[in-house]
Formats: C-alpha cells, structure tokens, sequence
C-alpha cells in the first residue's frame, strides 16, 4: 500500500494546478492519471488560446498542457500516468491498475478531477449507417495531433459550440474542409467573436441554425448526412466523408457516483460547496467534474482555489455546518457550486457558474429563498445555450444559512 497526504484523480488543467499548490506547500501529492501522459484535452488541441486567466499568456494547447506538467513535478508532485483508479477500498483510500500491477493507494485527502467528455453518436441515439469516419472532437484531435493520421476531405460538424472551432481548427490542419456546421439553436451557440471569425475567408465556415442531423449514411465510410430545419421541417443531403459531434458535454463522474456521492441531477457531476466539498469527508470535487464544460483555465482556476480547503482539512478543521441547496431554475439547467455553508469562502474567481438550455441577451438573474427575493444582477453578458453562464456570486450575500434551498431564475 502507498501512502499520500493527497491523492489527485486525473491529470488535466485543474488536477495538475491543484498539485501544484499543494505539493508546493509541503504535501506528498500523487497525480493518478490514465491516459499515457498528463495534461488533459489540451495536450491534443493544439491552437492557441489557453492559460488566458490562469496564466496571464495567450499559448497553444501542448505548450499550456507541458507547462502545467512541468509546474507540477517541479513543485515536488509525483505524476503516475497509465494509472486507472478502478475503485475505492476506504473513504479515501483507491483501487489501482497500472502496467505495474494491481495495487491499493491510501491518502489523507482525495481530489477528483476527472473532467468531461463528449457524448458520442451512439448515446445521441442518431440513426442511420453504422460507417468509418464519425469522431467527437477529442477522437479527431487525438487522430491528428498525437497520431499524425489524416481524415476525409470534406466534413460536418455537429454542433456550434466554443470546442466546435477547435474541431474545424483540427480539421483544417488535416487538410479537410468543413462543409457545414450545424446547430440545434437559432443561433450558434459560440463567442460572438468566433462566429464572426468563422464567416472569414480563412475559415468559410456555413452554420445551419435550427437544424438537427437525422440520419448518417455511408457502408463502410461516411459519404453524406441527413439534416432537417426543426423550423419548417425541410430535409436535404449533405455530401462530406467525415463527421464530427462536438459538445453535449457529460462529466466523468464514474467513481464520483461508485462513491455513493451527492450527484447533481442535472449536470451529473458531485454535489460540492464554495469550499469545493463533496459529501464524504476528505473528498473534493474540482474542474469540469463539476461544470461540463467550461474553458481549460476556469477548470485550472478551481484546482487553485481548492489549495486552501485541503489544507485546511488536512490541517483539523472541523466538519462544516449544513449548507442551504443552490439550484437553477427553467430555462437554466445546472448550477455550480451547488451548497453555501455559513463561514466558507466565496466560490473560485466569485462566480456561480450555469448552463441554459435558451438564449437570453440581457439576462436578469434572480435568487429566492422561501418564496422572497434575495438577490437580483442584471448581467451585461448573454446567458447562451452551449457554453457556461456566470453569475457573481454575491447574488446570494442575502442568503439565510437558517433557511431553505435558493432557486436562481430569469426574470
């Protein structure tokens, strides 16, 4: 049996930066990581944009993955890749398997950073041919950008959401053209900034709005889709060799729910607090576990944040008080963090993060306790479909720790 004062599950932006902190203040922290090196989905995404906010720099997905590595084990972590966590055999104590062997690992504290992925075409239930040349992102970016291995010519991306981009980036470095993209929503569900971009000459990308894809049709290799406007009900053919189903994210939340952890029913992730608790003592809950899925470096930002209530469990600090429920309501989804103790910190960058299933220009965000308003912003960011919404969180200053669940809402 090893033995840690703190075990990380999952080796990504937010597993890594929390190692960071905590072995830099002295901890023995191990970094248990599946995939045969850390660094998560950015070590396969290669374009630049990450470490915005964590960072402070503007780099490509690679060079923000090996820096993040390197920060760890400079700080003293152990990093054990192709290393699977198969179960728990104590609070927290963990069931390896590892090239080595089989092998029980007991730590002090556990932080899950499992992250999220991609629903896949079967669990979108899309009927039709069963052929070769359908990915989700990550199996696109992994075929190109780890394996050198080209695709098709011609390809349809399923969805308009920010890892969309990322994904005609990908394809675009394969030498394959986007023919179309494709949204369910009236309006892509991206950073204005990225649509824009996305109509460039550079990029020529077309996005049908309104429209789902209702059948795959190829024997053997993908040779068009079927899409219909869910407006008029209009369908057509579109020829590509290549399809790829970006977004309609779902956290990795096997051991958080073989656990037997408070689950959130609406994001899927663990139940935690500001504090970033999940049920069982000694457990957190970091990343987009949490808030499937939000950018690299908010997902870094929440490995920080969780530094210090680690330490502060490791260091004796009594079991918290009960925390009052935060939920969402219609058209909101989820929120995150999802309980408010009195006397813990405010949550990682003060924001309650919220997915919607609609589009809201100008939202107004309400919170209510028993029936009376305790908090009201007008936001001057959209709340859109297909990527996080973030509310202060000090929407909820006016909260009654004595009373019941707060509801956010549009108003």
């Amino acid at each position: 049996m090893s033995t840690y004062d703190v075990a990380i599950i999952g080796g990504g932006p937010a597993g890594l930066t929390a190692a960071t902190g905590l072995a830099g203040s002295g901890l023995n922290v191990v970094v248990l990581e599946r995939e045969s090196a850390a660094g998560g989905i950015p070590r396969h995404s290669d374009h630049p944009g990450y470490g915005i906010r964590d960072m402070k720099t503007s780099i490509s997905g690679p060079a923000y993955a090996a820096r993040l590595v390197s920060e760890a084990t400079a700080a003293g972590a152990q990093i054990r890749t192709n290393t699977m966590v198969t179960g728990w055999a104590g609070d927290t104590s963990l069931e390896l398997t590892s090239p080595e062997g089989r092998e029980v690992l007991d730590a002090r504290a556990v932080v899950l950073a499992t992250g999220a992925r991609e629903r896949a075409r079967p669990a979108r239930m899309i009927p039709g041919d069963r052929p070769g040349g359908v990915y989700t992102t990550g199996q696109l970016q992994n075929i190109v950008h780890l394996k050198h291995r080209g695709v098709g010519k011609r390809a349809v991306i399923v969805g308009a959401e920010l890892v969309s981009y990322s994904a005609v980036l990908t394809l675009k470095h394969a030498g394959c053209e986007t023919a179309l993209m494709t949204s369910e929503y009236p309006s892509p569900e991206s950073y204005a900034v990225f649509n824009i971009a996305g109509r460039t000459p550079f990029m020529g990308i077309k996005v049908a709005t309104t429209t789902r894809v209702t059948r795959i049709i190829g024997k053997g290799v993908v040779v068009g889709v079927e899409v219909e406007n869910t407006r008029t009900g209009q369908r057509r053919i579109v020829a590509c060799d290549t399809v790829v189903f970006t977004g309609d994210w779902i956290p990795d939340h096997e051991l958080a729910r073989s656990a037997g952890l408070d689950m959130d029913p609406s994001s899927l992730g663990p139940v935690v607090d500001t504090a970033l608790r999940t049920s069982r003592d000694g457990v957190f809950a970091i990343g987009n576990l949490l808030h499937p899925v939000d950018t690299a470096d908010i997902a870094a930002l929440d490995g920080r944040h969780v530094v210090a209530q680690v330490r502060r469990h490791l260091a004796g600090a009594a079991s918290p008080d009960e925390g009052i429920r935060i939920e969402a309501a219609a058209p909101l989804r989820w929120v995150a963090p999802g309980l408010l103790r009195p006397g813990d910190p405010a949550p990682a960058r003060h924001r309650l993060l919220l997915w919607t299933d609609t589009l809201v220009r100008i939202p107004k965000v309400v919170a209510r306790q028993d029936g009376t308003v305790i908090g009201r912003k007008t936001l001057p960011w959209p709340a859109s479909p297909g990527r996080v919404f973030r509310v202060p969180s000090s929407i909820l200053d006016g909260a009654d720790h004595r009373g019941g669940t707060v509801t956010l809402s549009l108003g």
